[in-house]
């Protein structure tokens, strides 16, 4: 098998995620073509196809969570995140088996004793009546019908075990954080067309197929452990093996071996890489086991530093090189070793240019870096 550097597994990712050169695509391709969008906190997503998309404007998302193209929701690693339509509708009950796992974390469960999880779920969907509630007004009515018990992680509870989709309101572009008020429909009524129905075992199989060429299209090469992390289900060697055929191997830096799609084309480990913003929780850092085509160990625990937070970085020639904040009309660049003037003159012009989207007025640096010469 061809052994392929650490340099060139980051150009496949850098092209697959259209960081190496911003795409024409339009931003439900991208997102097709990504499989889903991490958007824990609304704004980022926006962020991210911004850093990817030719002339991208905030309004050309949010038309589509407004017409019911693109859906926010439980997704990926039960994390939320946008999907066009028809894709969540096929992945999510394949997915289902992550997010009831989560659903049956000690969490849930210590709240949820002696309650019966289909009834919970059968009761959800009857106080949401085909229509929307907000989480809290739905939280409120499950802890009526069951008194001593915390009616937000019962909600959640629901929330994990029944695809139930955002109002647009939700995924909009708006202030930066969490949104105070979401409001919650069963997908069945939003969505235009069913979700796909239980599948059988061959069923199962053939969508966990689609669902691993769809991940390496958008982060391959890779190994099994890595769609793993990424979408959270288990057992998809067994899956991968029967593959064997459509698949090409790879040996990794590290001696693993890596998948990819036979016809999937690597671009030349030389090519350059641009500075690139990249959101918080995005993909193309949390898309893989071992992260370290794109992210350091070390720099790892200064982006992930525990409690959920994955910040927003910078990528200089394809890698992480710092984090960058946004408070007070300011977007502030942390760079974690210095930059060379080349590079530092990229990055700020990267960052202006980032500046009227989402609201800033300048440009700094949190600490004085030293500029080492080219």
């Amino acid at each position: 098998m061809t052994t392929l550097s650490l340099r060139a597994l980051n150009r496949a990712l850098m092209d697959r995620q259209f960081l190496l050169a911003r795409t024409d695509r339009t931003p439900v391709e991208v997102i097709g073509r990504l499989v889903a969008l991490q958007a824990q906190e609304p704004n980022w997503a926006y962020v991210g196809l911004w850093s990817r998309i030719h002339g991208f404007t905030q309004s050309e998302l949010t038309a589509l969570l407004e017409d019911r193209q693109v859906v926010r929701s439980g997704l990926l690693r039960s994390t939320q995140h946008l999907a066009a339509a028809d894709d969540f509708r096929r992945l999510r009950p394949l997915l289902q088996p992550v997010l009831d796992r989560t659903a049956g974390s000690p969490h849930f469960t210590r709240n949820s004793t002696g309650l019966d999880a289909e009834s919970l779920v059968a009761e959800g969907l009857d106080l949401l009546g085909g229509g929307t509630l907000s989480r809290k007004e739905l939280a409120r009515r499950l802890a009526e019908r069951h008194p001593g018990r915390d009616g937000r992680i019962l909600a959640g509870e629901v929330e994990l075990r029944t695809p139930l989709v955002h109002a647009a309101a939700t995924g909009a572009w708006g202030s930066w954080g969490n949104r105070s008020a979401v409001s919650v429909t069963p997908a069945e009524a939003w969505l235009r067309q069913p979700m796909a129905t239980a599948a059988t075992a061959t069923g199962v199989k053939d969508s966990a197929k689609e669902l691993i060429r769809r991940y390496l299209a958008a982060f391959g090469p890779a190994g099994v452990k890595d769609v793993q992390a990424w979408c959270g289900l288990t057992r998809l060697g067994e899956v991968v093996a029967d593959m064997h055929a459509e698949l090409r191997r790879y040996c990794g830096p590290d001696g693993r071996e890596l998948i990819d799609l036979a016809d999937a084309e690597l671009p030349d480990p030389e090519t350059p890489a641009p500075v690139r913003l990249l959101p918080a929780f995005d993909n193309a850092l949390l898309g893989h086991a071992d992260r370290t085509r794109v992210i350091s160990d070390e720099d790892r625990k200064r982006v992930m530093p525990g409690q959920a937070q994955v910040r927003p970085t910078f990528l200089v020639d394809g890698r992480v090189h710092g984090t960058w904040s946004l408070g007070t009309g300011t977007l502030r660049l942390t760079p974690f070793r210095p930059l060379c003037a080349t590079d530092r003159a990229a990055l700020e012009q990267e960052a202006d240019r980032l500046l009227p989207f989402v609201g800033g007025t300048t440009v700094s640096y949190s600490d004085t870096v030293a500029t080492r010469s080219s």
